[in-house]
């Protein structure tokens, strides 16, 4: 909500302060205030000028010499090169000497003749020309005729202001209102408020030609206005300057009218060409299914049900709260209007604009509810406006149907209670005089309860605690002291999931990984392009931010490839990331129950992998690295795991590896498959997924320490040719299984397959550790051992490689 300083004046005194420290109370009492700016851009010396003569300039075909009348004795001579300047036109005139926001104007000789000034365009004295008409971007800026010769352009366009821009939090719709906003800083300031009387000249008498039928409950109050012999016309240049500062674009005095009151009073209002509305009949109703209308952007709709119409006896003329008809727009040719002001369904008007991805101010204010006193003030401030500039004459009196009598909100309060719970003493008598500020009714029923009435402008205030947290912003959160908390505090520490979690975030990060975060809703599009178009199940979001965030994530690769591919793009092409983070799966659609929802860990490994340095750049990423990394964490974390080949969707089928514990699958590791890479437009990689609730499960028991071996052990190198479809952790089982008392640790260090090494066959290098506690161990003893391991390994078709 942008909020004009000169415009709050006219309701409150703010002689005292400049709009700076409006700002700084605004924010200090919980309504926050982003910027200031102010609306003259440094403009000086440019003042109204009327165009007297203008005739070709002698030396240049596009430019002209015009004498102008500037209030200061005789007229200037100004050479200009716009084409829509004109004899009688009114324009902003900068005198020799005047500042310009990107120049200053001194005398100047163009082609020979001399020039005393500048005739000013609508950007070259700073306007916002995006949301200026086509015809005031193109040449001069044109004033309106009656604007008096000579009197500063500052003075003249209201530019003597200054603009503060709220960021309202949702709760505070009443402040989308210039009332509002005042009504905010007359409690804040304890000033009186001095508003003109609304429906002065807006109202009439006697009967309507409009007749109204309310057919659906999403419409609770319609009222209705008909305005005879209105015609197109500028609405005057002050309004067209308020709503500029507010960032809406002028159009016509009807048009401008009805977006004035809506930022004064903060109604929305529309206008309906009356002789488009079939038997002058107006129908609220609700959308029937594939009805169609094209609305005033030029876009034709598909209505339904779910959206709450504006219709005469034939058609729908326009989207309640959100957009009219084309079919009933006013025109050139209208004289005769329907002037609207409504109660809308805010759930309502809120899903059709979301729906239709139509946003706007109007809607804005109808989705968080209007205040419902405000209605007839808004219709007649608005007629009044309409007669006055577009001409015309109010013909009956308002139609109104409908019954939104509202209660105003009774809210029993226990002053103690609201001091306990700010930790400060608020006398009685101030905490009633703050709510006497605020326009609330205080009903006194006790010294200890009273009943506290809320106006119906304030729709966020419906508990005890907000009427407290009102005490609380007007007493001023500054007075309220700063205290310890008080309590039992009890000794903290992290559960054992935090632990784990925290062990591999950081060992992760020192093996060279990037912590990413990514999205935890995402396109379900991404499901299909990991798994070839096959549908899998996923929670669709009722509301989504965007139809890129529409579905919780079943697996946080895409995110993983996501972020990859934007680093490629960029070329960098040795990418180590990953991610902590949930996933959810449904336990069935339609969903009935929560979903399982399981925290995991995936990585994702790009280009080379390792460490760099002088002579070295890390070796190229393959399955091995990947599989090193997840055996790595969870060795690290006293994890035993296996690696069992499987396949998943998104990896390639034939490198691609199932882990592990205790016969339960815990996460995936593998490459990723090639037409992923090539969805994703990245190199060759590799993933890995571990399962948290699965890492916890597999944690050992209780840690045993052994004290340092005080015996030297004795290291061989065992070279194995073995089946090329047995897998290396079976020769591994087998070997710790008959290698004696004395192995203390086994390591797989090579696995070879060409030259040398027999069709069908592999060669597996591994490297065994003897040891004994109590002694020395001889070479004799290590061979014998291994002998007798190695007759083992033969009688399981294991065979030495040097055989």
């Amino acid at each position: 909500m942008k909020v004009s300083y000169r415009w709050l004046q006219e309701w409150i005194d703010l002689d005292d302060l400049s709009p700076e420290e409006v700002a700084e109370l605004l924010t200090r009492h919980g309504v926050a205030v982003e910027t200031v700016r102010q609306l003259n851009p440094g403009l000086s010396q440019v003042v109204v000028g009327e165009v007297l003569e203008v005739r070709p300039h002698p030396e240049a075909d596009r430019l002209r010499v015009c004498r102008v009348d500037v209030g200061r004795g005789d007229p200037l001579q100004i050479v200009c090169g716009a084409p829509n300047a004109a004899p009688g036109m009114r324009v902003p005139t900068a005198l020799v000497g005047a500042t310009l926001p990107e120049t200053t104007i001194g005398e100047a000789v163009f082609r020979g003749v001399a020039s005393q000034g500048m005739l000013c365009s609508a950007k070259e004295i700073g306007m916002e020309v995006r949301l200026l008409p086509k015809d005031q971007t193109e040449g001069l800026y044109v004033l309106p005729p009656d604007s008096p010769i000579g009197k500063d352009i500052v003075d003249v366009l209201g530019w003597d202001d200054a603009v503060l821009e709220l960021d309202l939090t949702p709760n505070r719709s009443d402040c989308l209102s210039m009332v509002g906003v005042a009504h905010e800083l007359s409690a804040i300031l304890d000033r009186p408020l001095k508003f003109p009387d609304w429906t002065e000249g807006g109202v009439a008498e006697g009967p309507s030609p409009v007749r109204i039928t309310l057919e659906t409950p999403l419409c609770r109050r319609y009222m209705a206005q008909v305005i005879d012999g209105a015609r197109q016309a500028s609405s005057p240049l002050w309004m067209q300057m308020r709503l500029l500062a507010a960032g809406i674009r002028p159009i016509d005095a009807i048009v401008d009218a009805t977006n004035y009151v809506m930022l004064e009073l903060g109604q929305p209002l529309h206008a309906f060409d009356f002789d488009q509305v079939k038997g002058g009949h107006i129908r609220v109703r609700t959308g029937h299914p594939g009805e169609r209308l094209r609305t005033l952007d030029g876009v034709e709709r598909t209505l339904d049900p779910s959206m709450i119409v504006i219709a005469d006896e034939a058609r729908a003329i326009g989207l309640a709260g959100v957009m009219g008809g084309e079919n009933s727009e006013i025109t050139a040719s209208t004289t005769r209007i329907v002037l609207e002001s409504a109660w809308f369904d805010p759930v309502s008007v809120r899903r059709t604009a979301r729906h239709l991805g139509l946003r706007s101010e109007a809607g804005l204010r109808f989705e968080k509810g209007v205040n419902p006193e405000m209605l007839p003030l808004a219709l007649a401030r608005a007629s009044r406006f309409i007669t006055a500039h577009a001409g015309g004459r109010l013909v009956g009196a308002p139609v109104d149907k409908g019954d939104l009598h509202e209660e105003r909100k009774k809210i029993v309060l226990r002053p103690d209670k609201v001091n306990e719970w700010l930790g400060v003493k608020v006398e009685p008598g101030e905490m009633e005089r703050i709510f006497e500020r605020l326009g609330f009714a205080v009903d006194r029923w006790d010294m200890r309860t009273w009943q506290v009435e809320v106006p119906s402008r304030r729709r966020d205030i419906s508990r005890e605690i907000d009427l407290a947290e009102e005490v609380a912003r007007l007493h001023g959160y500054d007075n309220i002291p700063a205290t310890m908390p008080e309590g039992r505090v009890t000794a903290a520490g992290r559960t054992l999931p935090q632990r784990v979690r925290g062990a591999i975030r950081r060992f992760l990060t020192d093996l060279g990984f990037f912590e990413v975060w990514t999205y935890t809703l995402q396109n379900p599009s991404v499901i299909g392009r990991l798994n070839e178009g096959r549908s899998q199940e996923y929670l669709a979001v009722l509301h989504p931010m965007s139809e890129e965030r529409t579905a919780l994530r079943t697996t946080l690769l895409p995110g993983l490839l996501d972020a990859a591919a934007y680093n490629v793009r960029r070329d960098q092409r040795e990418i180590a990331i990953y991610e902590i983070g949930r996933v959810f799966h449904p336990r069935g659609l339609p969903v009935t129950n929560l979903p399982e929802e399981r925290e995991q860990v995936g990585a994702l490994i790009l280009g080379r992998f390792g460490p760099h340095g002088i002579g070295w750049e890390g070796r190229p990423a393959d399955f091995y690295a990947a599989k090193g990394v997840a055996a790595a964490v969870l060795e690290r974390l006293g994890v035993q795991a296996d690696f069992v080949p499987g396949v998943r969707e998104g990896l390639h089928p034939g490198r691609t590896a199932q882990i592990q514990v205790n016969g339960g699958k815990i996460g995936w590791v593998g490459a990723l498959h090639p037409e992923v890479e090539e969805r994703w437009g990245i190199p060759k990689g590799y993933y890995i997924e571990l399962d948290m609730q699965g890492i916890v499960k597999g944690l050992p028991g209780a840690t045993t320490y052994r004290p340092l071996p005080r015996y030297p052990g004795i290291l061989r190198d065992l070279a194995l040719l073995v089946p090329r479809e047995r897998a290396a952790r079976e020769v591994e089982a087998g070997i710790r299984e008959s290698g004696g008392p004395w192995l203390e640790n086994l390591e797989l260090f090579d696995v070879y397959e060409g030259a040398q090494v027999p069709p069908g066959y592999k060669s597996l290098a591994f490297r065994l550790s003897y040891r004994a506690e109590e002694r020395t161990l001889t070479d004799e003893e290590v061979n014998d051992a291994l002998r007798r391991l190695i007759d083992t390994l033969r009688e399981r078709g294991v065979q030495l490689r040097s055989e």
